[in-house]
């Protein structure tokens, strides 16, 4: 995640779990319950979830259980944040629904 703070609103996946481990940084992880601010070799596991850079730049191991295929979702969302389009309600809900993610 780049020096602007970005990351995903709170979601959950039904066909997978993702669990994510901060490398660099802080980020704010929250687990469905709680939100805490991590640092390097912080995580938090599947389930809810939802994450954002808190100070600057950060960098996240992501891992997806069983493996799905996932770089087509991040592409697109890294797309939009660098291009500076704006998606109206039903674009944010029909890329969510593409990639099966759910917001809660």
């Amino acid at each position: 995640m780049g020096a602007e703070p970005s990351g995903g609103g709170p979601h959950l996946h039904k066909t997978f779990s993702e669990s994510f481990f901060v490398l660099s940084g802080t980020v704010s992880l929250y687990n469905g319950e709680h939100r805490a601010v991590g640092s390097p070799g912080d995580g938090a596991p599947g389930g809810i979830h939802a994450f954002r850079n808190s100070d600057g730049p950060a960098t996240m191991l992501v891992l997806f259980a069983p493996g799905a295929p996932r770089e087509a979702h991040f592409e697109e969302l890294a797309e939009i944040v660098s291009s500076g389009r704006q998606l109206s309600e039903q674009e944010w809900a029909d890329l969510y629904h593409r990639h099966g993610r759910y917001m809660v």
